[in-house]
């Protein structure tokens, strides 16, 4: 039996946080408790990416004559997300806090462990390198790329719920956006299910999993996903 055509309920965009305190200072700040603290918010070139993103979704959602009131906004609890995500919503003219933007966990930056925590950045490079060879090996106390995936397929399908023919921005995070780019991605072209939940699951494998460096995203850039 064919499987029916598969076509989500939503248009979506990413948009990845404004540059950082963190980016500026050369920081890794991954864990939830250290995110929410508004010292690692956004930077002021941080600030002013976060209205130009907005400015360039405010003329997308013209071209696709999509009205303000069909625009949700989901975003990670950590400071440098929420306030990128208050500035999105303050340059379209619509209440942050109300339905219209949504915080979720599951959104959150990937946690890279307590052994890279408040590290430098240079250390990036060594978790990516182990990305490459095993997506689902874990940084000591972290979290890999399969357990991000597995979260970001539970926040899409939250999404998807919730919402049926609006356009949702998702305001994340770098690596959390490059893995979830890199499985929606793959379950479009995965015919063996015609569900969502199906069709994520059965692309979370290594060598795709292991691939996710490529849909990196600039701070403050936004991208069309779906």
């Amino acid at each position: 039996m064919e499987s029916q055509p598969f076509a989500l309920r939503n248009k979506y965009w990413v948009l990845r946080h404004g540059r950082s305190v963190p980016n500026e200072r050369g920081l890794i700040v991954s864990s939830l408790t250290h995110g929410k603290l508004l010292e690692y918010g956004l930077a002021p070139e941080g600030v002013q990416q976060a209205k130009a993103a907005g400015e360039s979704f405010l003329m997308e959602l013209k071209t696709n004559n999509i009205a303000l009131e069909n625009v949700r906004i989901c975003y990670s609890p950590f400071a440098r997300t929420r306030e990128t995500a208050e500035v999105v919503a303050s340059v379209l003219n619509i209440p942050f806090e109300s339905q219209l933007c949504k915080e979720m966990e599951d959104l959150r930056e990937r946690f890279f462990g307590p052994t890279f925590e408040l590290l430098s950045h240079e250390k990036y490079s060594e978790i990516w390198a182990l990305d490459e060879v095993d997506p689902f090996m874990a940084p000591e106390g972290g979290e890999s790329v399969a357990d991000v995936s597995a979260r970001l397929a539970k926040a899409l399908e939250t999404m998807e719920a919730e919402f049926h023919g609006f356009a949702v921005l998702v305001v994340s995070h770098g690596d959390p956006l490059q893995i979830l780019q890199t499985i929606l991605q793959a379950s479009t072209q995965n015919e063996c299910a015609s569900d969502l939940v199906s069709r994520i699951t059965g692309v979370i494998v290594p060598n795709i999993l292991s691939q996710h460096r490529k849909c990196a995203l600039l701070t403050g850039e936004l991208r069309r996903v779906a």
